[in-house]
């Protein structure tokens, strides 16, 4: 960025982080949104219970600085700090929920992280992030490479330096880091992690911004509504598709692999046992739980606009079907007055001979579907693109009882495998049940599928034959943004 006289004037008058850096009440707040929102790993807080809290503060300093200090109630402070022209917390009503909710916005993690900097620091590290940059610059080069003999060499290159590795291992010569190097990489891997805390946030606020575009466009269209439609799914398609958006789903498909999370939490508590990083980051024990509640809650966001989006569609579509129902009860209105005079030439002109009646009445009534019988001999491998119609038609599976099961399941953790829950729940239905699964669709969860590994699903048939079907590895992640919030609550006491 360009830090020009005039781009620092308009950074100074537009920025809501450097706003709060030099408003008078400065250290309250940072201090305060630092212990609710950073410690704890809060991201949404109901409006009660932060007003309690910031009450405690209030009557805490008070005591210490003298009566008067802060003069102004908790709920004052926080209307203040959560006005348009701040812009410090976000003030909002979450889905089924009459109380407003606060939520720290960009510019708290941006100011905070800023403070956080002036600290002096007993050690400053400078290796790690040098071999960190050379990765970074190694990667980017042989990520743009085309031609193949280069990256044979350079793979080749590696080959040998890892050979090299090996023999001076087998020789029992074993280089170790000495407590300054693990010092240094244990401090660039905190603030790593705390920043992709505050990123999050920081694109959960950009998909907002992207929606509000699109809702303007929405406001001011004046064309018809095919074209419209066009246009909203073009671009609800760019949220998804843009850089952040395509960044964002690749970590998230990262954070819900169980391989990698359980190796992030085994390689923490190893790094936290070495005495030479001194007393350990507290914050650093919980940051994958951070992290994966921190990407559901972002998930959540851009499903919630979507739906958000999909209503105000609706409102247009209703308000200009209102508008034909009041050009068509005109007609009317000016057909009945011309009924009786003799003298007016009516006519009107047909498309078709007669119009299409279609009565309720002839819809024909129910037919149950006949069970089909299923005969499993000789079965040959088919295309793995198939139609799952006949499934369904054949037997009837009950989607909603699917569904409570997975609820129920991810009600003690934030993911669960299909592998897992029809080990705790097996097939009753068979195949048809199993297709059932893949096909399930729910709010409170989403479903993520893995097409790197297989794994098997067995279940025992009607004539009591054990069946095996080979799928990809399917896993239930839960979304719903409430569960989150107050799981991480009872876990953050």
């Amino acid at each position: 960025m360009d830090l020009d006289y005039d781009r620092l004037v308009a950074l100074r008058k537009q920025s809501a982080a450097w706003r709060l850096l030099t408003a008078g009440n400065a250290a309250l707040m940072l201090s305060f949104f630092n212990k609710v929102f950073v410690e704890q790993g809060v991201r949404s807080i109901p409006g009660s219970e932060l007003v309690e809290r910031l009450d405690d503060e209030l009557f805490a300093l008070n005591e210490r600085l003298g009566e008067g200090t802060f003069l102004q109630s908790a709920k004052a402070y926080l209307d203040l700090w959560s006005a348009p022209e701040n812009g410090w917390l976000r003030k909002y009503y979450p889905p089924d929920s009459d109380e407003p909710h606060f939520d720290a916005t960009v510019a708290v993690e941006k100011a905070l992280s800023w403070v956080r900097s002036l600290g002096e620091r007993s050690f400053v590290g400078t290796e790690s992030r040098l071999n960190t940059i050379v990765d970074l610059l190694r990667q980017m080069t042989f990520g743009a490479e085309r031609d193949p003999e280069a990256r044979l060499a350079e793979l080749t290159r590696r080959r040998h330096e890892i050979d090299q590795e090996i023999a001076r291992v087998e020789a029992g010569e074993v280089d170790v880091l000495d407590s300054a190097g693990l010092r240094d990489r244990y401090q660039q891997v905190t603030a790593t992690a705390h920043g992709l805390l505050a990123d999050f946030c920081e694109v959960e606020a950009n998909f907002r911004d992207l929606d509000r575009e699109l809702r303007r466009k929405i406001a001011i269209w004046d064309g018809s509504k095919g074209r419209l439609l066009d246009e909203v799914l073009g671009s609800r398609e760019s949220i998804a598709e843009s850089d952040q958006g395509r960044s964002f789903q690749a970590f998230y498909d990262f954070l819900l692999t169980p391989r990698r999370q359980e190796e992030l939490k085994k390689l923490l508590a190893e790094v936290e046992s070495m005495d030479a990083i001194g007393e350990p980051d507290p914050r650093m024990r919980r940051m994958p739980r951070d992290w994966l509640e921190a990407a559901e809650r972002t998930q959540a966001t851009v499903r919630r606009l979507s739906d958000q989006l999909r209503r105000v569609l609706d409102d247009r579509v209703r308000s200009e079907d209102r508008r034909v129902m009041e050009l068509v009860q005109g007609i009317e209105s000016r057909a009945l007055a011309l009924r009786d005079l003799a003298h007016v030439d009516l006519a009107t002109e047909l498309d078709a001979a007669a119009p299409a009646i279609a009565l309720p009445m002839e819809r024909p009534l129910y037919t149950p579907v006949t069970k089909a019988p299923i005969d499993s001999t000789g079965i040959q491998a088919g295309d793995d693109e198939f139609a799952a119609d006949a499934l369904f038609e054949a037997t009837y599976v009950d989607t909603a009882r699917l569904a409570a099961t997975v609820h129920h399941a991810l009600s003690s953790r934030p993911q669960v495998s299909l592998s897992e829950i029809v080990r705790d729940h097996p097939l009753e239905q068979g195949l048809a049940e199993l297709v059932a699964y893949f096909a399930l669709s729910d709010d409170g969860f989403a479903t993520v599928f893995d097409d790197s590994r297989r794994e098997e699903i067995s279940w025992t048939g009607e004539d009591g034959i054990q069946q095996v079907a080979t799928v990809p590895v399917a896993i239930f992640a839960r979304t719903s943004p409430g569960i989150t919030w107050a799981s991480s609550q009872k876990e953050g006491r």
